[in-house]
This record gives structure tokens, C-alpha cells and sequence, in this order.
């Protein structure tokens, strides 16, 4: 296993759709694998979807505090309620915004083996499954920002939203 590399906020790949795995083998296992090392190796963490790594795969890890899920080519089936709450991404480091998302999600996913499964979930474990399988779409936390700022987590600081959003924006 191996720690990768989290591309930031900027890199064309974040704003790129990721696609559907098709081969479950060893490759998506050690993907899985390495993914779920380099969520715990941060601080803070709650998920990691494989395009914050360099790859284009519909893939993400999460441990919301209950143990670690995978899902692999998650869809989502059926979203209701509502929260509003503030939401990070390890790709914006230090940084945080207050987010609008469904209350509860029912998603299908597959395990690492090709094995289809249905899950539900409420509060954050259901923002949690929002916000990475956006990131499956190229669509990232800023995008979703109720009100025009974001804020530096350690010092308060309020940064336009605009000026970062433009940073993010989709590469020709």
C-alpha cells in the first residue's frame, strides 16, 4: 500500500467526469487499497474519491467514524430532507464552506468484488456519500457554497468565493 498524492484545487482532473469501473482484479483492489491509506494518513479526513488521486475512476473510500466503506460506481436513487452545514474537502486544505445537501440518500454501489448493494444514509455519513460521488462528476464543494465566501479554518479568514471558484473552473 502506498499514500497518494492529493491533487488540490486547480487540477484540470477534478473537474473531469470519472468512469464506471469495469474490471474488479487486483489493480481496483490496490486502488482501494492505497485510497484507504491515504484517507487515514490525514488529518480530518472523511472520504476520498479516486479522481483527488489522478484517477479517473468512479471509486471512493470513506470512514465517517463507523469504519471504512467502499463504493464503487455509486449512483445515487433517491435523496430527501435537507441540512445546511459546513463541509471541507482534502483537496481545498484548510478551508471550509457552508454547504446545502439532502438529509437522507439511498445510493446503489458495487464492492471491490462486482457485487451490487443498496445503502442508506442520514446526516453526515449522507453528506459525506454527496459530496465524493460529486467529485465522481468533476463537481467540487465550491460549486455548492450557500453565499459568496469560504473560510480559512485556522485563522478565520473570509476569501471570496468567486476569486476561488474561478480557480476551479473547467480546463478546455
Amino acid at each position: 500500500m502506498a499514500v497518494k498524492t492529493i491533487l488540490p484545487f486547480g487540477e484540470p482532473i477534478l473537474r473531469k467526469s470519472a468512469k464506471p469501473v469495469v474490471e474488479f482484479n487486483d489493480r481496483l483492489g490496490k486502488l482501494l487499497d492505497d485510497m484507504a491509506e491515504t484517507l487515514y494518513a490525514k488529518e480530518g479526513r472523511a472520504g476520498l474519491a479516486a479522481p483527488q488521486v489522478g484517477f479517473l475512476k468512479r471509486v471512493i473510500v470513506m470512514d465517517c467514524g463507523d469504519g471504512l466503506i467502499e463504493l464503487i460506481n455509486p449512483q445515487i436513487l433517491e435523496l430527501s430532507g435537507e441540512q445546511l452545514g459546513p463541509e471541507a474537502c482534502l483537496s481545498f486544505p484548510g478551508y471550509s464552506g457552508i454547504v446545502k445537501r439532502a438529509q437522507y440518500v439511498k445510493i446503489e454501489s458495487a464492492t471491490r468484488t462486482g457485487e451490487t448493494f443498496t445503502m442508506e444514509a442520514e446526516d453526515f455519513l449522507a453528506r459525506c456519500i454527496q459530496h465524493e460521488i460529486d467529485h465522481l462528476d468533476g463537481i467540487l464543494f465550491v460549486d455548492r457554497i450557500e453565499g459568496d465566501k469560504l473560510y480559512h479554518d485556522q485563522t478565520k479568514r473570509k476569501v471570496n468565493l468567486m476569486d476561488v471558484w474561478k480557480l476551479t473552473q473547467k480546463q478546455g
